[in-house]
């Protein structure tokens, strides 16, 4: 590796490093804001939410990678041309394949990095954060009963809890169950506790009182040592979750079958989203060559390079649009997959032939020409 090539491989790394995280907490900071809500209407404190956004990230970094990278590509080699030092490395005598090479190295090794992150990271951390959700979702006993409101545990009932203890139990409830229409009663209890019952969860009363109006307009009272209330059908959400395709495994996506619980659509969309974890972070260098390839072509100008910059992003435009087309006909027939490939292969087969054609074009082969 020359001066030059690690001279440029450090600023394309700094720089992709910068813009990636910056745009990993804009879009971490927009999306996660939808759960702050969300957790706060749990009672749950800050970490807790702190701890669901952050499986998050996996995600909006490989997302994110190869436009980050594509940024960094143009504007390092813009900034180099502005320079003039690819003028002077160009009359020392290195090719354009030499000058392309440092985003060539740097782009293969963030790839690896981003097929690894895809097919395991990825996965693991959506499946995390799936697992995270379902629980502040069905937990009832660590979740819905917030101390000092009134907690709607669903469609006519309601129930105040005082105080929470330390040791999880409860301190003064008012409960208030119209489920029945008919037959709405409250109930008003010293303790409580939350545990599973057979039907699901319930909440345990002790030291309390039952009341319900008779037809004739009477109050019953009925006092109690103990009542079980029953929450289940409380409108949460009960039985097992079922998996996301997000946050499968790879190789289960490609391996599974068709069967009683799964169609031929089903899989066909996991098809698809096996193949774009593996194509995907090809992207990375299939963008990298392109800008290098319309940045070095032609001759310098020292007006600047606006017109092969906005080209190169207008080609990463018009790939990424074929890439979400070859999706989602991949997700309508899997026998497509070839065409995800292709839209992330060609691009850097075309690019190196590019390269490659003036591998050898350096000054004492063939003057500089310079536009002013």
């Amino acid at each position: 590796m020359t001066g030059i090539t690690r001279y440029v491989a450090r600023q394309l790394l700094i720089g992709t490093a910068l813009v990636s995280v910056v745009l990993v907490f804009i879009v971490w900071l927009t999306q996660s804001l939808r759960f702050l809500q969300f957790v706060m209407n749990k009672g749950l404190p800050v970490m807790t939410w702190l701890k669901l956004t952050v499986f998050m990230l996996p995600g909006f970094f490989t997302l994110i990678l190869p436009f980050a990278f594509l940024v960094v590509v143009l504007f390092v080699y813009n900034k180099l041309s502005m320079d003039k030092e690819l003028v002077v490395v160009q009359a020392a005598g290195m090719s354009r394949l030499g000058l392309a090479l440092p985003a060539i190295g740097t782009a293969g090794a963030l790839t690896v990095c981003a097929l690894i992150m895809s097919s395991f990271v990825v996965p693991a951390a959506v499946r995390a954060f799936k697992e995270m959700q379902w629980t502040i979702q069905t937990d009832v006993s660590q979740i819905l009963l917030r101390e000092g409101a009134f907690n709607n545990l669903g469609s006519g009932l309601t129930v105040y809890v005082r105080k929470r203890a330390p040791n999880g139990e409860l301190i003064d409830l008012m409960v208030n169950d119209e489920r029945l229409p008919s037959q709405p009663i409250t109930l008003l209890a010293a303790r409580g506790m939350v545990n599973d019952g057979e039907n699901g969860p319930r909440v345990m009363l002790y030291s309390g009182s039952r009341q319900e109006r008779q037809d004739a307009g009477e109050l019953s009272v009925l006092y109690f040592d103990s009542y079980a209330l029953d929450i289940a059908q409380a409108g949460r959400p009960q039985g097992s979750r079922t998996a996301d395709n997000r946050e499968r495994g790879t190789a289960d996506l490609l391996g599974q079958t068709q069967d009683a619980n799964t169609d031929a659509a089903a899989i066909a969309r996991m098809r698809a989203e096996a193949h774009q974890r593996l194509t995907s972070p090809l992207t990375i260098l299939g963008y990298a060559m392109l800008a290098v390839v319309w940045l070095l072509s032609g001759t310098h100008d020292r007006r600047g390079q606006a017109g092969r910059i906005s080209l190169a992003i207008l080609t990463v435009v018009a790939l990424q649009a074929a890439g979400l087309s070859a999706m989602n006909a991949v997700a309508k027939s899997a026998v497509l997959a070839p065409l995800m490939y292709m839209v992330a292969i060609l691009p850097v087969v075309i690019c190196g032939y590019l390269l490659s054609r003036g591998a050898g074009a350096g000054v004492g082969q063939r003057p500089v020409s310079v536009r002013s």
